[in-house]
């Protein structure tokens, strides 16, 4: 059993997928309403160019996401997507990728619990907490 978070945009979420496959080095796998059969019933109202599911694995662990076929996919608020990496010079190099073009909340440093964390809302408002469970020295 496992956690797996499940994000909604408003018809960016291929570029999303895209730009998160770069940053962790993984390929995206991203089905749009063009995948769809003729006939499907729940997909009424998907264009073509939106995506009906998208999705990332990194070690066992799923980052998934669709665009909402209502385009009311709205500011995600009340949670953040926590990534754990292997060390600090890990945590930076995803932190400063994921917050190119998006807004820094807390600048990597070391606190009492990790050698290095930071929080940042990416470029599509998406939250982020970026640590590594090295203790700090």
């Amino acid at each position: 059993m496992s956690f797996n978070p499940y994000l909604f945009f408003s018809g960016d979420c291929g570029a999303a997928f895209r730009f998160y496959g770069e940053v962790f080095g993984v390929e995206p796998r991203i089905m749009t309403g063009a995948d769809v059969p003729p006939g499907e019933s729940g997909m009424e109202g998907l264009g073509a160019d939106q995506v009906m599911h998208a999705a990332i694995e990194i070690n066992g662990g799923l980052l998934m996401g669709s665009d909402d076929p209502t385009g009311t996919g709205g500011a995600k608020t009340g949670i953040a997507v926590s990534y754990s990496a292997a060390d600090a010079a890990e945590v930076r190099r995803v932190f400063d990728a994921l917050a190119e073009g998006g807004t820094v909340d807390m600048p990597v440093e070391a606190t009492f619990w990790s050698a290095a964390f930071g929080a940042l809302t990416d470029k599509f408002g998406v939250p982020w907490m970026i640590d590594t469970a090295e203790q700090p020295a």
